[in-house]
């Protein structure tokens, strides 16, 4: 199994949130790539650049998202099975984003979200996760949630474990 990293519009493929997340999957035995999307603006034509990535792969997938990239991990996996998402402060129903319907056909997903975010509303989450019926974590931590790395790293390994579940 493995777990995609799509970073968000300002961060680069192997930020300190990403590090710290990938040493957790790379213990529970996931192999693991982070997508660097550094020279790619719109959040579409990342989303269409990670579908490419995806295509060759022929194992489970599980998709972990920052900010734009919780956007371009929700879009692709409409369109590619994957078996599971964890999305860090998605930047969902944005103004000048294309999409603002959302299909997955992933049934395990979970959202972390922090409740001083002041980039993306932390109703954009609530909404999704209501309308998507999963999980959603709202934990103290701004947009970034690098100040609850620890929380972030706990429920994230928690999540792996479920992911492992037959």
């Amino acid at each position: 199994m493995i777990v995609i990293f799509s970073h968000g519009k300002e961060s680069g493929p192997w930020g300190s949130k990403i590090k710290a997340l990938a040493l957790i999957a790379k213990k529970h035995g996931f192999s693991v790539d982070s997508i660097d999307y550094s020279n790619i603006s719109s959040p579409d034509h990342r989303a269409d650049h990670l579908l490419q990535v995806i295509k060759g792969i022929d194992e489970d997938i599980v998709l972990v998202g920052s900010s734009m990239g919780g956007y371009v991990s929700l879009v692709t996996s409409e369109t590619v099975k994957v078996k599971a998402m964890f999305l860090l402060a998605p930047a969902l129903y944005m103004d000048d984003y294309e999409k603002k319907v959302y299909h997955s056909s992933c049934q395990y997903i979970e959202v972390v979200h922090g409740w001083s975010d002041d980039i993306i509303p932390v109703e954009h989450s609530i909404k999704f996760s209501k309308d998507a019926n999963c999980t959603l974590h709202l934990i103290s931590g701004d947009h970034r949630l690098n100040s609850s790395i620890k929380t972030v790293s706990k429920l994230f390994e928690n999540f792996l474990i479920k992911t492992l579940e037959p």
